[in-house]
């Protein structure tokens, strides 16, 4: 268990002097932490530079379980002798339900098999309107979008994916985006404007679905979640492209649920998930 704790720390840190400091370790102790796992795993986990740290294929390959694992055992403890009943309904951003985040609150289910969860994706309106109703309970999403006042937040970096064959250093930039209304979808192209690049709108979708469909197509760059960032599409000439900002990520909780011990769990398991 800590050895994956500190490869999912360095791979979410992005660096393994922060990942060190967040986990009170030593960098020298966190490297050979990670060397050990490699050992076990009997390949390489991590790409190193004076840059940082980003997974290899088999640390791609290792990381959601990594996760899931961590995520699983955390709630094993935190739950074990109370069974919880009831119902939540909770309303992810379809980016975060395509992650590991619908397979903690799955395993949470698991664990309470009297109570029943509801996971939607909705637009932003619609989202709203379910939150008004008490269908959702909680809701995850981008914070300009969250139908009340974040409990808490967090930042979360976006990554570039390439389709194959497509020039990154073409002018203009074939750019595939999300739908209005998305906060990235801004932050997108104003960083492109900053760095000076002209850009064309290649595809647009409102669904993760529709973007990934057409970077696999070969129609352009989008900005996406490492967790949907899929290994064809993570190209090697990502450093010709400006460094894109981080979504800001948020919770919102209907204020009837307080003192709700199932509303709780699910939001406990979302943050230590996320």
């Amino acid at each position: 268990m800590a050895l994956l704790r500190s490869f999912v720390t360095a791979v979410r840190a992005g660096s393994i002097s922060r990942a060190a400091t967040a986990l009170g370790h030593t960098q020298p102790a966190l490297s050979q932490q990670l060397r050990k796992l490699e050992g076990i795993v009997g390949r390489p986990l991590l790409h190193r530079s004076s840059s940082g740290v980003r997974p290899t294929r088999a640390g791609e390959e290792l990381l959601p379980y990594a996760e899931r694992i961590l995520s699983l055992s955390a709630q094993a403890l935190t739950e074990a002798g109370r069974a919880l009943t009831g119902r939540c309904g909770v309303g992810l951003l379809e980016d975060l339900a395509a992650t590991q985040l619908a397979q903690a609150l799955a395993d949470l289910a698991g664990l309470h098999p009297g109570a029943t969860l509801e996971v939607l994706t909705f637009t932003s309106a619609a989202m709203r309107q379910a939150y008004d109703a008490g269908r959702v309970q909680l809701v995850l999403d981008e914070v300009p979008y969250l139908p009340a006042p974040p409990r808490w937040t967090v930042r979360r970096p976006l990554v570039w994916a390439i389709g194959p064959g497509v020039d990154v250093a073409a002018d203009p930039l074939p750019v595939v985006l999300f739908s209005d209304p998305c906060f990235w979808r801004t932050a997108v192209l104003e960083t492109l404007e900053r760095a000076g690049r002209r850009w064309r709108v290649a595809f647009e979708s409102n669904s993760l679905l529709g973007v990934l469909a057409a970077v696999r197509a070969g129609l352009g760059v989008a900005a996406l979640m490492p967790a949907n960032l899929e290994p064809a599409l993570a190209g090697h000439d990502v450093d010709a492209l400006p460094t894109l900002p981080d979504a800001e990520l948020g919770l919102a909780r209907h204020p009837r649920t307080e003192g709700d011990q199932l509303v709780d769990a699910v939001e406990a398991a979302l943050r230590r998930t996320i």
